[in-house]
């Protein structure tokens, strides 16, 4: 199995694309801040056109399958991707 380890920039990158996408805005209108707290998990605020809006662990894991496969070229499940937080938060995708 191949792994490939998506820093925190790359999951912002992510988010950015996603959110873009979904809400028809430029991808630079798009602010990310990702958090990770022992009591909610992962989550990320969005801010889009001075709207703020919340994402959870599961929003998070759709925006970076959707990543892995236009900027890799990989398809992967949600069951590939894990999240872990050390110094930074970051993505391990592991596709067979």
């Amino acid at each position: 199995m191949a792994a490939t380890v998506l820093s925190m920039d790359e999951i912002i990158n992510a988010v950015c694309l996603h959110m873009a996408e979904r809400k028809a805005v430029k991808v630079t209108e798009v602010q990310v801040e990702l958090s990770w707290d022992e009591d909610t998990g992962y989550s990320a605020e969005v801010w889009i056109q001075g709207r703020s809006q919340y994402l959870v662990e599961s929003n998070l894991v759709e925006a970076i399958i959707r990543y892995m496969l236009s900027e890799y070229g990989i398809r992967a499940f949600r069951e590939d991707v894990l999240l872990e937080v050390d110094e930074e938060i970051t993505a391990v995708v592991t596709v067979a």
